[in-house]
């Protein structure tokens, strides 16, 4: 039979929680340096962070300002002059807004829209540079992948460099993306045909018949078929 403990030695035995709760008292008061050390690190960090969104949010808004002001400074440009002096006009803004805020969302916008006003001033060599640099910048964007890549295909056909014009119509064409699909496809026949190779240029549009029938392109691409 298990023996009674009496209140006698019950209070001669030393509380559990008590001991427990000294014993971490104690432990804290040892480590207590370290653990003032650990909580201004956290503290620390989270300053940092609270900092860096401050002046990313700061150097977004600083970009967008001054892509702002180079496009209305372009379309300025643009209404009196041509588009090579507007161009020109233009390249020092946006040449600025690269360099300092190239990485920040709205310079990677400005990329583009430059590169759009090189191709417009016959400056295709440089919208190309620009437009594969941009490739990266929407490397996960399916949409903006296909305008890029339409892109560059119209600037290496400017360059009659048909082949290489090709290979980029031909990621839209092959992209699950539908947008620009039957134009990458209409532009793929053409050079297809002016490369003499006319069973793809065939094939090219009647994937345009049979794909995209409510396309812009589908009466020129249907005479095309019946001559």
């Amino acid at each position: 039979m298990k023996k009674k403990i009496t209140r006698k030695q019950l209070l001669k035995e030393p509380d559990e929680f008590i001991t427990f709760s000294g014993k971490m008292i104690q432990l804290g008061m040892q480590y207590k340096t370290q653990l003032t050390y650990a909580v201004g690190i956290i503290v620390a960090l989270m300053l940092v962070v609270s900092g860096y969104r401050f002046f990313a949010i700061r150097s977004e808004n600083k970009a967008h300002a001054l892509l702002d002001r180079a496009v209305n400074q372009y379309q300025t440009a643009l209404n009196g002059e041509d588009s090579k002096k507007a161009y020109q006009t233009a390249s020092e803004d946006f040449q600025l807004i690269l360099n300092k805020y190239g990485s920040k969302q709205s310079g990677k916008l400005a990329r583009v829209i430059f590169a759009n006003i090189c191709f417009d001033a016959g400056e295709y060599k440089k919208a190309i540079e620009l437009y594969r640099q941009s490739l990266d910048d929407f490397k996960n964007d399916a949409f903006m992948n296909n305008l890029i890549h339409s892109d560059l295909g119209y600037a290496h056909e400017q360059l009659n460099e048909a082949r290489l014009a090709v290979s980029y119509f031909e990621k839209i064409a092959e992209s699950q993306e539908p947008i620009l699909r039957d134009e990458a496809l209409f532009n793929l026949g053409m050079l297809y045909e002016k490369l003499g190779d006319q069973q793809k240029s065939s094939d090219a549009f009647k994937r345009i018949i049979s794909d995209h029938p409510d396309s812009m392109y589908i009466e020129i691409v249907k005479e095309r078929s019946a001559g």
